[in-house]
Parts: C-alpha cells; structure tokens; sequence
C-alpha cells in the first residue's frame, strides 16, 4: 500500500470539484481514501468545504472522518450539522470516540442530540462515560467488548458471543465474568474451539487476567499495557465489575498527547498549545518563562556587577562567562532530561541518593575532562596559568552542582506529585545560569586573591 501524501494538486482538485458539486465525481475519488485520509484532507479544506464532504458521504465512513479530524475543525463543522445529523454521525461509533466528540459540543446541545440517537443502549454507553474523567480510564474506555458469564456451556458462550461481536469493531479477548458481572479472567479462543460443547466456562477459563480501575490515570494504563504488551485491558468499578475495556489506539493517543505536553513544557510553553492557535494564545503560553528568563538573566547581571572590579583587573573572566552558563545550562538539562525520562518510563529504580551521587559522580568526571582542555587552551592563549586554573576548577564546581540541580529537582517535583517535566526547560537553564555566575566568580576571586 503506498502512503498518502496530500499534494497542493490534489487539495486543489477536490475544492473544485466541491465548488462545482460534482457529487458522483467527488463521491468516487473519497472511495479510494481510507477515512485517516479525508480526515486530513478535511482538516486542510474550509469549514464550508469540510462540513460539504461530511455530508456528501456516507455516515458510516463519516463518522470515523470525524474522529479523525482536527479537534478545532471538527468543533467548527459540528456547529454546521443539525442535531440529528450528530447523532446519526455517533450511531456508528464506538462509545469512547462518541463520548469524546459529546464533550466537544456546547452544554445546550448535548441534551438534543443523545435524544435523537434511535439506539437507547448505544445512548445510555454514551452518557454513562461522560461522568468520567477524561483523562482516566473511565474517559478512556469503550463499553464494547465480549464478555461471557462462568456458568454458560461452550454452546451458549458461542452462541452469545455471536450477539455481542455485531457490535464490537475487533474482538481483542473474551472476558469471563460471574453472575454479579465482576470479571473473573479471559477465555482462549483454542480452548473455546477445541472443549466439549457442554462444559462449562467455568472449567476453562484463565483466571489470570490484568485489568484496571475506572479511576486510574491515562498514563498508568499506558505504562500497564507497554509493560505487558497488551493489544486491550479490561476496566472494572470499584467492586470488580467489567464496565469497558481500552484498546491500544486509544493509549497510543495518550502517549502522544503526553509526549507532546512534555515536550512544550521542557520548551517553555506553560499551556498546551498548537501552531494554529492564536497569537494572544500563544503569548500566554510561552510568556512565563521568558519573564523567568529575564529574571534571570537580570539576576546573573547583578552578581557580575558586584565582581566589576575584579572583572576590570582580569577581563579575560568577562570572555568566559557564556561559557561557563551554556556549561551550566547543558549538564542540568541534560541531567534532568535522563531523570524525567526514567521516572516516566517507570525505568527509575533505587534511592534518591544512589541517583544523586551516581549523577554528581558521572558530573565530576565530565567536568574533570573538559576543566582539563580548557585548562590548556587558556594557558596557551592568554599565558596566565593562575587564570586559566581558575576558569578550569569553576567549570567543574560549576558542572558538578548543574548535576545535581538538574537531578534532584524533578526527583523532588516527582515526589510532591508535580510534573518532574517542567524541570526539563527553562527552569533549570535559568537557575543553573545564576549558580554558575556566581561560583564563576567567586572561585575566580579566591584564587586570584583579589
């Protein structure tokens, strides 16, 4: 299969053909796309555009579009559709991705349109997710699966499974669950297939069965199912009982939008935000951290002011001040972006004080290997040994304590249940630049006796 590329010729071609309503036309090039495909060319139409092609096509394939679609686009062509045309869109969804769309539309809508779906058990899923978090399991969970009870016969689980499976996309396990509905295990497809039609399930399930909390946050699950390799996991309440169940798509989501926070937070972007967003959005957004930024640049401004006559007597300090904060700003980074790392991979294992000292050990030796070329090229270039040793001994003080700042502090977000990723940015390049600054100086001024 060769992958789509959406080409500026082709983007062209369906907006004219939108633009002349050549339905059948438009109609028979949407067939050969997967619905991901219109999905993305929907996001790059107008919204006029878009809401065109989601009505000219087929609800089935729609509504999979829609899921699909941009959250912002998707909420701007919602409003062009009438509330039964939701609805309809919804009918063919999975509960989950119903429930997301649900919570996208405005309060005073919400209402009308889980009135207008025609199947009430579909409704009632739906409704029943969205007193979920979104971000738990509760929110991330489909009510679709298989599930069969203990004290069925094989003949009767088959025959059961046939109903449920109509309305199950893809059946990734067989859920085992007692009279009261709490889940009991799973059930092997090989052992439902090769056991005598009259046994009971009871006598060939697998007891052994990893399943989670409704109220259990998106990123435990995730990292449950990666341990384990699981393709879906089963969802229980707070007694046992199976209420739904999270297939591996729905994580990945997860992981994604996790990936994506992190990242914009080690960037210095304090809110979630997207290129397409606003200017005054995104002034908001990154604004913070530059006020931190200049706060701390004045702050390192300030300490070098009160060295002026030290600096005025040894110039040669001045040209080595960047230096000696990139030095700074680098190693924490890099030592808080292998800790947050670990602590979201679950791979953190051990003391905090094991980490501490392995990372101010690793910080040392580094330091130790570059004070020594800079040792040397100084001494060469300016002939001062006494200068040059105190640049070189500053810059390993200085990457020693950057070391063990960029450790400890997510490790100490991490335990006061604050996300250790904010530790990754800017913070730690700003705090790192000012401790520097003034151990620069400092051990400059100790040394050269000044």
């Amino acid at each position: 299969m060769t992958p789509f590329k959406l080409t500026d010729e082709l983007l062209e071609e369906i907006r004219q053909l939108i633009a002349e309503k050549k339905n059948a036309g438009l109609q028979a090039m949407m067939k050969e796309f997967h619905y991901a495909d219109i999905a993305e060319i929907a996001d790059e139409l107008e919204v006029e555009e878009a809401t065109y092609l989601i009505k000219l096509l087929d609800s089935e394939k729609t509504s999979d579009i829609l899921a699909e679609m941009h959250e912002d686009i998707r909420e701007a062509v919602l409003k062009n559709l009438t509330a039964k045309e939701i609805a309809g869109e919804l009918s063919e969804l999975d509960t989950d991705d119903a429930a997301d769309i649900i919570n996208e539309l405005p309060k005073e809508l919400v209402q009308e349109v889980i009135s207008e779906i025609e199947d009430r058990d579909h409704a009632k899923d739906i409704v029943d997710l969205l007193r979920y978090e979104e971000d738990s399991a509760g929110g991330l969970m489909a009510k679709e699966l298989v599930k069969v009870n203990e004290n069925w016969t094989v003949t009767t689980c088959i025959k059961e499974m046939r109903a449920q499976a109509e309305n199950v996309t893809r059946v990734h396990s067989i859920y085992v669950v007692d009279d009261e509905g709490k889940l009991k295990g799973r059930l092997s497809l090989k052992d439902l297939l090769t056991t005598s039609s009259k046994t009971h399930i009871k006598d060939v399930y697998i007891p052994k069965v990893d399943s989670v909390n409704v109220n259990e946050k998106g990123e435990e699950v995730a990292k449950i199912m990666s341990k384990y390799d699981l393709e879906a996991i089963p969802v229980v309440d707070e007694i046992g009982r199976l209420v739904g169940r999270i297939t591996i798509d729905d994580i990945v989501d997860v992981i994604r939008e996790e990936a994506d926070k992190d990242y914009q937070m080690a960037a210095g972007i304090s809110q979630d935000v997207e290129v397409s967003d606003s200017i005054w959005i995104l002034t908001r957004a990154r604004l913070p951290w530059l006020i931190l930024g200049l706060l701390g640049g004045l702050g390192a401004a300030a300490i070098m002011g009160t060295f002026e006559d030290m600096i005025s007597k040894h110039a040669v300090l001045f040209f080595f001040t960047p230096l000696i904060a990139a030095m700074a700003g680098n190693v924490g980074v890099q030592s808080s972006a292998i800790v947050v790392q670990g602590l979201a991979n679950d791979d953190l294992k051990g003391s905090v004080r094991n980490h501490l000292i392995k990372e101010m050990l690793l910080a040392l030796l580094n330091g130790f290997i570059l004070a020594i070329l800079l040792l040397l090229f100084t001494w060469i270039w300016k002939g001062a040994f006494a200068t040059a040793l105190a640049i070189s001994l500053s810059l390993i003080v200085v990457i020693v304590v950057a070391g063990f700042i960029g450790t400890f502090i997510p490790l100490f977000l991490n335990k006061r249940n604050i996300d250790p990723a904010i530790a990754t940015g800017p913070f730690i390049t700003t705090s790192n630049d000012i401790f520097g600054i003034l151990i620069y100086f400092w051990i400059a001024k100790m040394i050269l006796g000044i």
